[in-house]
């Protein structure tokens, strides 16, 4: 009679565990259908291990980026992190812990390894059960309910980052459309004179700038520049700095004047956070003469009989520093078939597959050699060379050329 009431109870305790286990798992799955937070997560994982399993010490670890995490524990200190984590990661099944292991696992009974595609995504440690019998069956329900969580959490984690990715993206469109809108698609060329482009992002967008703008008949400006950065908030940059010139450079009859005012208007939106190499040069084609200003950016090279000049830099970057000293304006005397070749770093950077640089000397004995091309058909010649020079190497930075030529 005594056996077959122990028997019963027995039946009885493993039935209400079954119960208890199907309970809790409606519930978690519940929990994660209605997109319960993270924290409420974990917060039913401690509250069903300590009142429902009886646990009495345990601590749940979760990757985050390339961290650890103690995300919910039981009578264990978080300070033991660092010396834990170690610990953990030697393990990939389901671990008993012994006496002799590492004392940081002191208290714990077992560790419960979770991976994704062989990757450890989380670690429990559990300690301290009160019950013993039917120990497999709770330890088998408690790693079932650990996979549980973890996985949910890392699916989580997962469609957070795509949420991430696809408005990145999203971004990243739209300000390369900004961009492209800001770059003209047509630069002018008549009996006087031509110009060409090229316009290389390394990604959709770049932090390269080129731009032509027209005063009357005979006079006009052109001007190429870098922007310091990357992505969308160079592109924004970018915007704003394209308003400035186009407001700018009506109001005033000097370059130096233009410059020194289109470097404070910058410096109050970037505050030394973000500078733009620029060069801007005024053409007169009836007195037949070239003003320009180069603050910071790469010399662009003027060819004039047959000779080659550098325009070198006449003051420090734009936006870099509240007020411009010692900008200085210089002129040139255009001769018939005067050609001026602007361009962005990327261009002198470029690097081919033995690593060596596309270099100044290279840049300017193709000029010597090309000069006598209209715009069009330099650029032309000079992708093709570009693109012979670096063989299978991908092009690491933004190039933007601006060729200009009076004939």
């Amino acid at each position: 009679m005594n056996r077959e009431l122990a028997l019963l109870e027995k039946l009885e305790k493993e039935l209400n565990l079954k119960q208890l286990q199907i309970k809790s798992l409606l519930t978690i799955t519940q929990a994660i259908n209605d997109n319960v937070s993270a924290e409420g997560l974990y917060n039913m994982y401690k509250s069903f291990l300590s009142w429902e399993m009886g646990i009495q010490k345990m601590a749940l670890f979760i990757i985050e980026g390339e961290n650890w995490l103690c995300t919910t524990s039981i009578a264990f200190d978080s300070q033991d992190l660092s010396e834990i984590i170690p610990v953990l990661l030697q393990h990939k099944r389901l671990y008993t812990v012994k006496s002799e292991d590492a004392d940081v696992l002191r208290g714990f009974d077992i560790i419960i390894p979770v991976f994704h595609k062989e990757i450890p995504i989380a670690y429990a440690v559990i300690g301290g059960i009160r019950e013993r019998d039917d120990l497999y069956n709770k330890i088998q329900f408690i790693t079932t309910i650990t996979n549980i969580i973890a996985v949910a959490i890392e699916n989580k984690r997962l469609f957070k980052k795509q949420l991430e990715q696809e408005v990145y993206a999203r971004e990243m469109e739209l300000a390369s459309e900004v961009q492209h809108l800001l770059i003209p698609e047509h630069l002018p060329v008549d009996s006087r004179y031509a110009f060409s482009k090229i316009y290389k992002p390394h990604f959709n967008i770049g932090g390269d700038y080129l731009d032509f703008i027209r005063f009357d008949d005979n006079r006009f400006a052109f001007c190429i520049a870098d922007i310091s950065g990357k992505g969308v908030s160079a592109a924004l940059l970018m915007a704003n700095f394209q308003a400035m010139i186009q407001s700018l450079i009506f109001q005033y009859r000097d370059l130096e004047t233009f410059v020194f005012a289109l470097n404070q208007a910058v410096f109050r939106i970037t505050r030394s956070e973000r500078y733009i190499t620029f060069f801007v040069a005024e053409i007169d084609t009836e007195k037949r003469t070239l003003r320009y200003v180069n603050a910071g950016h790469y010399p662009p090279i003027l060819l004039i009989n047959r000779k080659l000049v550098r325009l070198e830099a006449s003051c420090s970057f734009i936006g870099a520093f509240e007020k411009l000293d010692k900008i200085r304006e210089e002129s040139f005397n255009l001769e018939e078939d005067t050609m001026v070749v602007c361009f962005t770093d990327g261009l002198p950077d470029l690097k081919n597959e033995e690593n060596l640089y596309f270099g100044d000397h290279q840049l300017e004995q193709f000029v010597l050699d090309h000069g006598d091309l209209n715009p069009d058909e330099f650029n032309q010649r000079l992708l093709r060379e570009i693109d012979l020079f670096r063989g299978g190497n991908e092009i690491d930075d933004d190039i933007a050329v601006l060729t200009f030529k009076m004939f």
